[in-house]
């Protein structure tokens, strides 16, 4: 790789994560070429010949806020052994993910859902395939979990996902509008309180 395409590709990474920030401080729909191109420094002109159009500057910021939340909980949670280990290792990097004060480890996810949940468009589609798969990877960890007999036989694995993102919505709640220092160690607790319940 040359400098001059080096170059180009931590400029446009900035780029990213300026959106990224921008997004998870003020919504999905607050990106614009010219918002973005404030923070980085660039001319409107300039994020758009590195990005493109705002769609497509929102359609990255979410596969790039996919990409840190996998690496962040997900691909992590993979050392831990099949079952009960690995789903609580996952919730519990979800959640104290979710309780960092920084912007970038904040979820747009669920505002985002909020944000888009009324409209039709390209920007909701992708979000929420990238909502459906998350959920859907919980699921297989709970399944597994309930194979594994961690879990009891007759676990509604769809039932327990709902329960573990209601959770994780209250979480975000709590820290980042109400800004209670005490949610993260209270969602904890409600975690391991639910998962009793449906231990063997």
């Amino acid at each position: 790789m040359d400098a001059k395409t080096a170059k180009s590709e931590l400029t446009r990474a900035a780029i990213v994560g300026a959106g990224l920030d921008l997004a998870a401080t003020e919504g999905l729909e607050a990106l614009t070429l010219q918002a973005v191109a404030d923070r980085v420094g660039l001319s409107k002109s300039g994020v758009f010949s590195r990005i493109g159009s705002r769609e497509t500057l929102q359609t990255a910021v979410i596969e790039e806020f996919g990409r840190r939340f996998l690496a962040d909980v997900f691909v992590p949670s993979m050392q831990q052994p099949k079952g009960l280990p690995r789903l609580d290792e996952i919730v519990r990097r979800w959640l104290a993910r979710m309780s960092r004060p920084e912007a970038h480890s904040s979820c747009i996810y669920v505002p985002g859902a909020f944000e888009l949940d009324d409209r039709q468009g390209v920007l909701r589609d992708l979000l929420l395939l990238e909502v459906t798969r998350w959920r859907a990877a919980l699921r297989r960890t709970v399944l597994q979990a309930v194979e594994a007999g961690h879990l009891q036989a007759g676990t509604d694995a769809e039932q327990l996902v709902s329960e573990i993102y209601a959770l994780a919505i209250g979480l975000l709640h709590d820290t980042r509008f109400l800004r209670d220092a005490g949610a993260p160690a209270r969602a904890l607790a409600s975690w391991q309180r639910l998962l009793r319940s449906y231990q063997t």
